[in-house]
């Protein structure tokens, strides 16, 4: 019984640690060399069309063909019944994605520079002066996903930090049928508000999943954890 105690309480030591640190990026990572890719982004002639979501409509005005390699630094999965989502009626933003490339990806000081989302906009920071050295503000873009196609929304939400990936599909505008419009950066340049790229989905791509020794430790300390504890309430009561 003790051995069992003893174990338990280990593995949710290990488990808690684990867990807040499975997003951590590793310095000795293997790169699609596709990473090294700028954005790849044409002006379409893809005409304005509407789609219906949640028996909801939204109308979609393309203006670019865009194609993104990257690697997914921080992210947002979005529910259009909560929050600004809910208020706006906008139940087609499926999820943001941070995502760096090119060089900053490559960069061996990545994993000192901390990335977070808001509600809409990607966040990041240093006090790592060689890490900030060798970030490139222009590769990095916080992606608006926009897609009413069903098994495209499973795959978005299949996607976790540090998965490197392809997103094919347009920098386009959108509005849905209550009047609330959106639009996209068509640039890597800009900064602040109207800087993120709002793209309509045709293709998503998990080029590599991201595994850390944190992740492992995370999922096997949680199955010690569970079998401790149901070996802990099987064991047999004993009477002094």
């Amino acid at each position: 019984m003790r051995f069992i105690k003893l174990t338990m309480l280990l593995s949710l030591i290990v488990l808690v640690i684990s867990f807040f640190q499975r997003d951590h990026l590793s310095t000795n990572m293997s790169f699609d060399e596709r990473l090294k890719e700028e954005p790849r982004q044409y002006r379409t002639h893809e005409e304005a069309f509407s789609v219906l979501m949640n028996s909801r409509s939204y109308y979609i005005e393309p203006l670019y063909d865009y194609t993104l390699y990257g690697m997914v630094v921080s992210l947002k999965q979005h529910n259009g019944d909560t929050g600004l989502h809910k208020a706006w009626n906008d139940h087609l933003n499926v999820a943001d994605l941070c995502v760096v490339w090119s060089d900053t990806a490559f960069s061996p000081h990545l994993n000192k520079v901390e990335f977070w989302n808001g509600q809409f906009t990607c966040f990041f920071q240093t006090n790592d002066r060689q890490a900030w050295e060798n970030f490139n503000g222009t590769q990095l873009s916080n992606n608006h996903l926009i897609t009413d196609n069903e098994y495209l929304r499973d795959k978005i939400k299949d996607i976790s930090i540090g998965d490197q990936i392809k997103i094919h599909g347009w920098l386009a505008n959108y509005q849905g049928s209550n009047g609330n419009k959106r639009g996209t950066s068509i640039v890597r340049t800009d900064t602040g508000n109207g800087a993120c790229e709002t793209i309509y989905v045709n293709d998503v791509q998990i080029l590599t999943s991201y595994i850390s020794h944190w992740r492992i430790a995370m999922y096997v300390s949680f199955c010690i954890f569970v079998l401790s504890l149901y070996f802990y309430f099987k064991a047999p009561i004993r009477n002094y």
